[in-house]
């Protein structure tokens, strides 16, 4: 029986073997689990053109919204392990995760359904405020929002997002309090600061760096460990006596439990997409700074920042 067994498992390696030297063979089609444009979409573009270049094979973008990115996230999650889906995802993956469990719903996915294939980028947010807020450094900030609790407004993506979690944890690292403003994404959120309807929020580099050129926006920090390219006089918080760190990252990721050696020749390939200089310049283009890391680097980076991210949402609460 036993001899059986291993036989059997010897085929089945052997013919993941055959089917990963062919790999692929048909289509692999790209899930933004975002509407058209944004950052998901800003990666998706050249990584389908360099695929298609390196494969031969089609890779279309499918954009699936829905559900804070909850809706494409569950399809990948349930597709067949065989690396023909590929999901292009930022924080959302586990924030969706942390609320749902903060109000015990049951999520459309869980992590045990996703691998991990690479990190494409890792930009810090920049916290910003409107011009006529009488700060210009973090020392300042917190002075003004510890004289007048609940006075000063913040705006975000949305309750427990992208960047309503990182001003959360600026507010409790500093013991400050301020008002929140949620609207339904980056953007908008970027322009209730630049309507005065809110004085202070986060973004990408890419995002507010036009608005902070042209005098319409004052960046006050960074939450990354050392300054962004597109503003380099832009000091950290860590550098001004705050220990805090949240990012906008870019990564991909897939089905869980394809076979290894399928899994590594799609890790091979998005390697070398990433290398590629057409890859690199579409997103040095919108000044997004491209950091490649391999599976191994990139489940660390994503389990440090999920505990960071899981941390606030808990102190947070029910909203």
């Amino acid at each position: 029986m036993f001899t059986r067994i291993a036989a059997a498992l010897a085929l089945s390696a052997a013919a993941a073997g055959v089917y990963a030297q062919d790999y692929p063979t048909r289509p692999i089609t790209i899930t933004v689990p975002n509407p058209p444009g944004g950052m998901n979409q800003i990666h998706a573009q050249p990584l389908s053109a360099v695929l298609e270049k390196l494969t031969g094979q089609p890779a279309p973008i499918v954009n699936r919204p829905g559900g804070t990115g909850a809706v494409g996230t569950a399809y990948v999650a349930n597709q067949k392990p065989d690396g023909y889906n590929i999901l292009v995802t930022v924080p959302n993956i586990y924030l969706v995760i942390e609320k749902d469990k903060l109000y015990g719903i049951k999520s459309p996915f869980t992590l045990d359904q996703i691998a991990l294939i690479a990190l494409l980028s890792a930009d810090p947010l920049i916290m910003f405020v409107h011009p006529s807020m009488p700060v210009k450094n973090v020392k300042q900030l917190i002075a003004l929002a510890k004289s007048r609790p609940n006075e000063i407004i913040f705006s975000s993506s949305g309750p427990y997002g992208i960047t309503h979690t990182p001003t959360a944890m600026f507010m409790d690292a500093t013991k400050t309090r301020m008002r929140h403003l949620p609207t339904t994404g980056g953007g908008p959120a970027i322009t209730a600061v630049l309507g005065g309807h809110a004085q202070l929020s986060g973004g990408g580099p890419a995002a507010i760096y036009p608005h902070v050129q042209s005098g319409k926006l004052r960046a006050l920090a960074s939450y990354g460990v050392k300054a962004h390219p597109a503003l380099p006089d832009v000091p950290t918080f860590k550098s001004q006596g705050v220990d805090i760190e949240a990012y906008l990252w870019v990564g991909l990721f897939t089905t869980a439990g394809m076979p290894e050696p399928v899994f590594n020749k799609l890790r091979q390939l998005i390697g070398k997409v990433a290398a590629e200089p057409s890859f690199r310049g579409a997103l040095e283009k919108v000044r997004v700074v491209p950091e490649y890391r391999d599976t191994p680097e990139f489940r660390k980076f994503f389990d440090a920042d999920y505990k960071r991210t899981a941390a606030v949402i808990k102190a947070i609460g029910k909203l």
